[in-house]
């Protein structure tokens, strides 16, 4: 296979990619949990187990219950989100490197949360468009919010826009909109690279953390890029 070309653009998944922001994610979900007598988690749980958008998930968790459960967790996220948020090791090196690009973010969070942190963080600045859930016609694992921020960067979908997530539901996005799936991490919270291999979700390429990320980053801005 031919290694895919140097990045024209760069897009970011934002929760375990950019950011730490677990420790509300949980608590927030905890007082739902509460409410429905449900077991309480810890944040490797959310860590480990959350992936999609809100509406999917939570359908899935609460069933004909699930949007008044939606209702309290953003009630109580909405009250305590900003105070757990913490850039990912190297990160800032790496959005420092790729400044180079374009860049944008596509999450499965909810799109005026997601905003709201990206301003809270002063990262405003830095990227061209912010999409999260209920942005697009669907959510990731669909491809319409990466074409989205596509749209945005005045980008066609291709290799040369590299979609950077923590996940396999990411590289699948990734792949399923035509663009190169880059893993930062080991994915070892979702089974790790072989069980990516299992479910059909190989990245196109592996960075360990933020720092290897913007040395890449750095060599492809010099034309030093040898992947």
């Amino acid at each position: 296979m031919d290694p895919p070309p140097p990045p024209q653009a760069l897009l970011w998944d934002w929760d375990n990619t950019l950011i730490d922001g677990w420790a509300g994610i949980t608590a927030a979900l905890n007082v739902v949990f509460a409410a429905y007598d449900m077991p309480a988690w810890t944040v490797d749980d959310s860590r480990e187990r959350v992936r999609h958008a809100m509406a999917e998930s939570f359908s899935r968790v609460f069933g004909a219950h699930w949007q008044e459960a939606a209702r309290l967790f953003r009630a109580n996220f909405a009250a305590m989100h900003l105070a757990h948020l913490s850039p990912m090791p190297g990160i800032e090196d790496a959005l420092a490197a790729g400044a180079a690009w374009r860049q944008g973010v596509v999450s499965n969070k909810d799109g005026p949360f997601l905003r709201r942190e990206v301003a809270h963080l002063g990262w405003s600045e830095r990227f061209v468009c912010v999409v999260g859930a209920g942005d697009a016609a669907a959510d990731k694992p669909r491809p319409e919010s990466i074409w989205m921020a596509c749209e945005a960067l005045l980008m066609k979908p291709g290799p040369g826009v590299w979609y950077i997530g923590d996940t396999a539901l990411d590289m699948h996005a990734a792949h399923a909109a035509g663009c190169t799936a880059v893993l930062l991490g080991g994915g070892g919270h979702d089974g790790g690279v072989a069980a990516f291999q299992e479910r059909g979700s190989v990245p196109d390429l592996c960075f360990t953390d933020g720092l290897a990320l913007a040395a890449r980053l750095r060599d492809a801005a010099a034309g030093r890029l040898g992947l």
